[in-house]
């Protein structure tokens, strides 16, 4: 019997993701180059599988990670609440685990986990959303993640844009990666005046109902301290409601290290780097070579950490779909090696000076914002 990767490359050449780009509208060049990547990644892990048979039972490994990864935040909130653990490590020991879920989120997208089960398939999309609730709807994300496949780095790549590929690298863009409702406030005067309702409601619908709970409770958390550490500061004491007991700031505030402080470290942390390591305007459409670079330079150890090393790996995932990111860790030796030998560049740190453009004559564009589609 063929291997796997031999079915799959004898199928009609299109780009991963479902996309029906014509390879004619990429040079010559990078066209072989792709098929060059494509080839050995398929290859390796094929030869991974062969080598590990127990990767065959890929549904059981993704709902035992997520399985693990709830199991381990929920054992760390519970040592934190007994006093076992402080809040400093209580956080990122969560957020970690939390970054797990985001990579099977990913997978459940390209349908990796119960393809032909899908009660399991909607029950792990549910739970890994739950897991996140500073997210948006796992369905929906599923179309914009399929189009960003398709036309990665383009104006109408909303996925990447929606967490500042393309704009300019200020302290702004680091607070809209930290905060995406802020950061769909701050860009919606970007959006021309007769979409900016749609677009609104557009976020309206993906953030309901867990990310709008979980916003509006940040952002009641942030305002109520907020005006606590200014009237300190003018010998003023805020007279609030009678509702506002100090249990009730007690709870709030271990809501933000058990809720919100973990989540947010693990998403500015996948957002700096996926919106750093995606090219954004000047590229070809659909050239995967192109698309992505590869983030593994030392500097980033830290943002890995809670999003699970994504810019060493994820640019593998742009060539080829098919690898749950677990085994995507396991051939990013090969992968690596071959992606540098055809073009795939490595640690670009220019392109936080470019705005994540391709090219360096580019550095004057105006930076990316919504255009009327």
């Amino acid at each position: 019997m063929s291997s796997l990767s031999e079915k799959l490359m004898s199928q009609p050449a299109k780009a991963e993701g479902g996309s029906r780009i014509k390879q004619n509208s990429i040079n010559t060049q990078d066209q072989k180059r792709i098929a060059t990547i494509k080839t050995a990644v398929l290859a390796e892990g094929d030869r991974i599988r062969a080598k590990y048979p127990i990767l065959q039972h890929q549904d059981a490994i993704g709902m035992a990670i997520l399985l693990f990864s709830m199991a381990g935040a929920v054992l760390t909130g519970w040592a934190y609440l007994e006093g076992v653990l402080a809040w400093y490590v209580t956080i990122p020991v969560i957020a970690i685990f939390l970054s797990f879920t985001h990579e099977l989120e990913h997978d459940l997208i390209h349908y990796m986990y119960f393809r032909k089960n899908k009660f399991m398939h909607n029950l792990m999309m549910a739970l890994v959303w739950i897991c996140r609730p500073s997210t948006i709807n796992p369905w929906l994300r599923r179309h914009l993640h399929l189009h960003h496949h398709k036309h990665s780095g383009t104006e109408t790549d909303l996925e990447e844009r929606a967490i500042t590929n393309g704009e300019r690298f200020t302290p702004l863009r680091l607070l809209m990666m930290l905060d995406l409702e802020l950061s769909v406030v701050l860009r919606i005067l970007k959006v021309p005046k007769h979409l900016r309702l749609k677009a609104l409601m557009r976020g309206a619908i993906g953030n309901f109902p867990l990310a709008s709970a979980f916003y509006i409770g940040w952002h009641a958390y942030v305002a109520y301290w907020a005006v606590e550490a200014a009237a300190w500061a003018v010998g003023y004491s805020v007279p609030w409601p009678a509702f506002v007991t100090p249990e009730l700031v007690a709870t709030a505030n271990t809501v933000a290290v058990l809720i919100f402080a973990p989540n947010l470290l693990r998403s500015f942390s996948i957002n700096f780097i996926s919106s750093n390591m995606h090219y954004f305007g000047d590229i070809e459409d659909g050239n995967f070579v192109q698309q992505c670079q590869v983030l593994n330079s030392k500097w980033f150890i830290i943002p890995h950490l809670f999003c699970f090393n994504f810019g060493s790996t994820h640019g593998i995932h742009h060539f080829v779909v098919r690898d749950p990111f677990y085994i995507r860790q396991m051939t990013a030796k090969k992968a690596h090696e071959v992606m540098r030998a055809n073009g795939v560049r490595f640690n670009d740190l220019g392109t936080f000076k470019r705005a994540n453009r391709w090219s360096a004559k580019e550095q004057g564009q105006q930076e990316a914002g919504y255009q009327a589609a």
